[in-house]
C-alpha cells in the first residue's frame, strides 16, 4: 500500500490483520479524503482504528468519506469511534460521510441511536454532493413527512438516508430530493 504512505508519511507502518484502511484524495472536495475500511472495527481494534484516523485528521484532512461496503461488523466501541472522529472535524468546519454501508452494520447504528448523527450516504455521487455547495439547498426539502411504501405509516425524516420503519420494520432509503425508495 505503497498509496497510503505516499498520502500520509509512516501511515502503513503499523498494520491489524483484522483491519485495513486505504486513502485515496477526494478530488474536489476541500481537505477531503476517501478512507475505505475493510474486515470488522470492535473492542480489540478499535484503538488502532483511532490511532489511524486521528492521524489523517491531524495531517488537516477534515471532511472523510469512510467507504464501509467491505466492513463487515461494528460494534459499539467502533461507533464510538466515529462520533469521536464527528467530534474532532466538526469545530474545524469538517464533517463525515459514511458511505454503502452493509445493512447488518447498518442495524448496528440504527439500534444504538446513532443512525441520526451520520450522514449516510448509499452513492459516491451523493457522497461528493454532500460536501459540495449545491448540498444545503438540497437539504432544504427536510423535515420532510414520508410514506412506508410497504406498509403505509406516515413518518418524519429530518434528513437523507437510510432508516427503519417503526411499523413494518423495513428498511427504507430516502435521497436529499425526499425520494423514497426500500433501501
Amino acid at each position: 500500500m505503497e498509496g497510503n504512505n505516499s498520502i500520509i508519511v509512516g501511515f502503513d507502518n503499523e498494520k491489524d490483520d483484522s483491519l485495513s484502511i486505504k486513502l485515496r484524495p477526494a478530488e474536489g472536495i476541500k481537505n477531503g479524503l476517501f478512507v475505505y475500511l475493510n474486515g470488522y472495527i470492535d473492542t480489540y481494534n478499535s484503538s488502532f482504528f483511532q490511532k489511524k484516523i486521528t492521524q489523517i485528521i491531524e495531517k488537516g484532512y477534515i471532511n472523510l468519506i469512510f467507504n464501509c461496503s467491505s466492513l463487515n461488523y461494528v460494534s459499539s466501541t467502533g461507533i464510538g469511534s466515529f462520533t469521536v472522529f464527528l467530534k474532532m472535524v466538526k469545530p474545524k468546519a469538517g464533517d463525515i460521510v459514511l458511505l454503502e454501508i452493509q445493512p447488518k452494520v447498518y442495524e448496528v447504528f440504527q439500534l444504538l441511536g446513532f443512525s441520526q448523527f451520520f450522514n449516510i450516504k448509499n452513492s459516491l455521487e451523493e457522497a461528493i454532493a454532500f460536501f459540495s455547495q449545491e448540498s444545503p439547498l438540497l437539504a432544504s426539502v427536510f423535515p420532510l413527512v414520508i410514506t412506508c411504501p410497504v406498509c403505509r405509516k406516515c413518518l418524519r425524516s429530518t434528513r437523507a438516508g437510510r432508516f427503519r420503519c417503526s411499523g413494518c420494520k423495513s428498511i427504507i432509503a430516502i435521497n436529499d430530493k425526499g425520494e423514497v425508495t426500500l433501501g
